[in-house]
């Protein structure tokens, strides 16, 4: 793996070269791609200079404890330093997702449980609300189905990150969240104190940079326009605002009420008509691609139950990495990195596993 070391190297001296271009920067969705390649670049290059001290450092320790004995001690410390920035290296080798860097738009649905699926859809919201808030990302309510006991049956948010590096990249740490997430609690409207499980399901697309990347023919385009209404169905807007999209090709119907005005309705739905296309896209190639390269932790399954929550006994439990822990309070106000990290680390060491075996 370390032989394309040398290449890559010698890409981030080009990419480096390339950001000094004033012509690079003229160009946005092109400053954004070589800024995100060339922290990505960084990252391995820096890794690779620890890893050559650490190996030039242990071998001028055995040369001296050659002719000192009272240096030995430090041969074994040293040796760990090497495997360690090795490691580091290894990890940062293997091919990342194309899509870390993205942003994403998050769709959160009720499922089973009714009225108490609709109120975890809200608390799941502003969980990954106050999570983005704890990373420095912002976050933007694109569209929201508000149920009649409150929460929402369907809600939409965009996320926007601040790093051009991919391993900080929104979509790198949230691409785990999709799937069924089962709440286990007592409803507020259930008098007799009994414990129910309700269901509801999170959808997560990293979001198109610019408009043009992902082509769409207008003539592909149904576009309907109709009033928008509350919860209940009552009416809310007296002019016809709300607008649904749908894509021909795809069947992928797509709609907006969340703004007054039907041109930022428009332009909200085909930024997530745009995300859903990347996503079907992704999941096409996902599926063209040999089995060792699918992630075993992000499947695109999105009927996979992913994670447990159960408020009486303040247990959180992931169902892929076996990740457990007691303290579901601090996670609902946005405590999720420790979650996310061991999605993060199993994912890794299943791509590992597979550069190793074809290899």
């Amino acid at each position: 793996m370390f032989e394309s070391v040398q290449t890559l190297i010698d890409e981030h001296r080009r990419v480096q070269e390339e950001l000094s271009d004033p012509a690079v920067h003229a160009d946005a969705a092109r400053a954004k791609r070589v800024n995100r390649r060339y922290a990505e670049l960084s990252r391995i290059v820096a890794a690779h200079e620890a890893w050559v001290a650490a190996s030039d450092d242990l071998e001028a320790a055995r040369e001296l404890a050659r002719e000192d004995e009272a240096f030995a001690d430090e041969v074994p410390v040293l040796e760990q330093g090497v495997q360690t920035a090795q490691e580091k290296l290894r990890r940062l080798l293997i091919p990342r997702d194309p899509d870390d860097a993205r942003d994403v738009i998050m769709e959160i649905k009720a499922g089973e449980g009714g009225a108490e699926s609709a109120l975890f859809a809200a608390d799941l919201l502003r969980m990954y609300v106050q999570y983005a808030a704890s990373k420095g990302w912002k976050t933007e309510l694109l569209e929201r189905n508000e149920s009649d006991l409150g929460g929402y049956k369907d809600v939409q948010v965009a996320i926007k990150g601040s790093s051009s590096d991919p391993a900080q990249g929104v979509w790198a740490h949230l691409k785990y969240e999709g799937g069924v997430h089962r709440v286990q609690r007592v409803p507020a409207t259930e008098s007799q104190g009994r414990i129910h499980t309700s269901t509801t399901g999170v959808l997560v697309f990293p979001e198109v940079d610019e408009p043009d990347e992902i082509e769409i023919n207008q003539n592909d385009l149904k576009i309907d326009v109709f009033r928008s209404s509350g919860p209940g169905g009552q009416s809310v807007n007296t002019t016809d605002s709300a607008v649904r999209i749908t894509h021909v090709p795809t069947g992928i119907v797509v709609s907006m009420q969340n703004e007054k005005s039907q041109l930022q309705n428009r332009e909200a739905a085909m930024r997530v008509l745009r995300a859903r296309l990347l996503a079907k896209q992704q999941e096409e190639l996902d599926a063209a691609a040999s089995d060792a390269r699918k992630s075993q932790i992000r499947g695109m399954d999105r009927s996979e139950r992913i994670r447990t929550y159960n408020f009486p006994e303040n247990r959180i439990a992931d169902h892929r990495t076996g990740f457990k822990a007691y303290n579901l309070d601090q996670v609902m106000d946005g405590a999720l990195e420790p979650i996310i990290e061991s999605a993060i680390q199993a994912d890794e060491e299943a791509r590992i596993a597979a550069v190793g075996s074809e290899g």
